[in-house]
């Protein structure tokens, strides 16, 4: 998938490579060689799961999405760029 600019430079949208979470706190490189994060808190299934339940994140859809298969919960890489968040920062 391609984001297209000016109607006519393209880029390629961004594509989780790998994701881990570190104190509450989910962590997405993208194939670029970018890292992000973001708070769980941010979303409402999110805030709410235990710790174990927060680790047990995958990379789904070629890399254009995280689940949490036991919170049946899917966030899509291109809405945390444009951050796309639930919740309010606490």
């Amino acid at each position: 998938m391609s984001i297209i600019l000016n109607n006519t430079e393209t880029i390629a949208e961004p594509i989780a490579s790998d994701v881990w979470v570190k104190n509450r706190i989910v962590y997405i490189q993208l194939t670029d060689d970018r890292i992000l994060g973001f708070p769980a808190s941010r979303f409402k299934l999110l805030k709410d799961a235990n710790d174990e339940q927060l680790s047990k994140v995958t990379i789904r859809l070629n890399g254009y999405a995280l689940r949490w298969e036991e919170l049946d919960e899917d966030i899509t890489v291109k809405g945390i760029l444009l951050g796309n968040f639930q919740l309010k920062p606490e």
